[in-house]
Parts: C-alpha cells; sequence; structure tokens
C-alpha cells in the first residue's frame, strides 16, 4: 500500500471514530424523540474541556479527571431533557429543537464564562512516539482512539440487546405508542437516551483533546461533522451512524491530502448536501420517505 494512502487512512479512521461517537449521540435522541439535538456538539467540547482544566487546576490523575468530565457533562444532558425540554408548554418538533439550539448557546457561553476562552489540551494517554505500519505514521493516542470507541460501541451493543432498559429503548423508538400501552415509561428512556447522547459526547471530547486542542466553541464544527456522519450513514441508524463516521472520516482526510487542506471542514457539508439532495435516507436509512 502506498504510504500516503495508508497515512491519510489511518488519519481518517482516527476522525471518523470520532464522528461517529457523535453521530451515535444524535441518532440516540432522535429515535426516542424525534429530535435533532444540536446541543450534541457541546456535550463533545465540554466532555474535553472539563477534563482538560480540571486536570490543569487540581493535577489529579487523568482517570479521576475523566470521570468528573463524564458525570458532570450527564449532568447537563439529563438537566437539558428534564429542565428545557420537558417544561416547554409546547410538544411541537421544531419548538423543540429550538430549544435544542439555544440549550446549547447556553452551554457554549457558560463554558466560556467559567471554564475560559483559551485553548486547552491533554496529556496522551502514554507515549507521544509515534511507530510505523505499512509506511504510515502512527500516534500512540490513535490506537486509545480507536480502542476506546470500539470498546462504547461494544458496551452499547451489549446493552441494546441484552438488558431490559436497552430492549425498552428500542421499544420506543420502534413503536411510542405501543410502548406506552405495555407500560414502559416512555419519559425515563428519553431522559436515559440524553443521558447516554452526553455521554459519548464526553467520550468523544476526551479521547481526542489529546490530539487536538479544544476551546468553548469547538463544539459547533465537531457536532455539524458527527451530524453530517448520522446522515451520510442513515439518520436514526445506530450501526450506520457508526460507518457514516468512518466513512467522513476517511473522505475528509483523502480530500485534504489530495486537493486541498483548506476544503477539509467544508467537505464534510458538501457530504451532507449531496446525500440530502440525492438519498435523504443515507446507506441505511430509508429511501421511501416523500415530500409531503
Amino acid at each position: 500500500m502506498n504510504a500516503d494512502i495508508a497515512q491519510f487512512l489511518v488519519s481518517g479512521v482516527t476522525s471518523g471514530s470520532i464522528y461517529g461517537l457523535i453521530a451515535l449521540g444524535f441518532s440516540l435522541v432522535q429515535n426516542t424523540t424525534g429530535l435533532v439535538n444540536f446541543a450534541q456538539g457541546e456535550f463533545v467540547m465540554l466532555g474535553g474541556l472539563l477534563s482538560a482544566v480540571i486536570s490543569q487546576k487540581t493535577g489529579l490523575p487523568l482517570a479521576v479527571c475523566f470521570a468528573l468530565a463524564v458525570i458532570i457533562t450527564c449532568g447537563v444532558g439529563v438537566f437539558m431533557e428534564r429542565g428545557p425540554l420537558n417544561s416547554s408548554r409546547s410538544r411541537e418538533v421544531l419548538i423543540l429543537v429550538m430549544i435544542t439550539i439555544g440549550f446549547s448557546i447556553f452551554i457554549k457561553g457558560s463554558a466560556m464564562v467559567v471554564l475560559g476562552k483559551r485553548s486547552v489540551a491533554l496529556p496522551p494517554f502514554t507515549g507521544e512516539k509515534p511507530f510505523q505500519i505499512l509506511g504510515a505514521s502512527i500516534n500512540p493516542q490513535a490506537l486509545w482512539v480507536l480502542g476506546i470507541t470500539g470498546l462504547v460501541v461494544g458496551l452499547l451493543t451489549l446493552f441494546f440487546t441484552k438488558t431490559l432498559t436497552g430492549k425498552a429503548m428500542r421499544a420506543v423508538a420502534e413503536n411510542p405508542l405501543g410502548a406506552r400501552l405495555v407500560g414502559i415509561p416512555e419519559r425515563r428512556v428519553v431522559m436515559l437516551s440524553f443521558l447516554l447522547a452526553a455521554f459519548l459526547g464526553a467520550v468523544a471530547g476526551i479521547i481526542i483533546t489529546p490530539i487536538t486542542t479544544i476551546s468553548f466553541d469547538a463544539g459547533v464544527m465537531l457536532g455539524l461533522k458527527g451530524f453530517a456522519a448520522a446522515v451520510l450513514g442513515g439518520y436514526g441508524h445506530l450501526p450506520g451512524s457508526m460507518v457514516g463516521g468512518l466513512l467522513l472520516g476517511v473522505f475528509e482526510s483523502l480530500a485534504a491530502g489530495y486537493i486541498s487542506s483548506a476544503y477539509k471542514d467544508a467537505f464534510a457539508f458538501v457530504i451532507l448536501l449531496f446525500m440530502l439532495f440525492f438519498r435523504s435516507g443515507g446507506l441505511f436509512g430509508r429511501t421511501d420517505l416523500r415530500r409531503a
């Protein structure tokens, strides 16, 4: 394999794993509520920024900083669902989506005031010395990204297939009315979906922060790329979200390497528009949807 192609693939799969985790968060909320949660990117920002700031300010072990960042971010996700969304008088989807946009602005502003404006980073989980495989230079942190992503996806799969709570979430996603009729507490399931979405966002933010710096305004771009990955895979399709993230990361890396790095961020939106125009159901979603 050409060394350049190998390097682009490694870089693309690494960033694609992050996009896939973010896309999973979007799809979880979509399946239980029918909403696009535009605060998903801010969960990513919070996870990375909180872990870095806590580490720098307290000197606590990285594992403790990570746990605190995840717990706080999950608390924010639950508060968002239990507070603004659950308290809204209107249950119209457009109104609720606007609430998620407003809450994302609130999170970003709060992070700027409380955690500061400067960009921060975490130290690598293990060494910094890269190693070579097939001519590609691989940063050890990339292996952490792939390993943790695989672990999280595996645990989610077990959760949805082996536990009663996971099966209840799948039931609500498939048939909300039928789930209510058999006694499944839909509101609790919705709250859990926001908690899991916040968890996925926080984990994505933590594992990417040793590779790139993060600041209070990083959530917008990460969220939009995760949304593009979710649409590419089939919005609401959980395995498709992960596949869409990996494909987007690889396409983005190849475009940056062979066309121009200046268009790296724009490439995600080109794919998003292409999918919306020509295959609105994504690669694995429904394609039989018709305009009203």
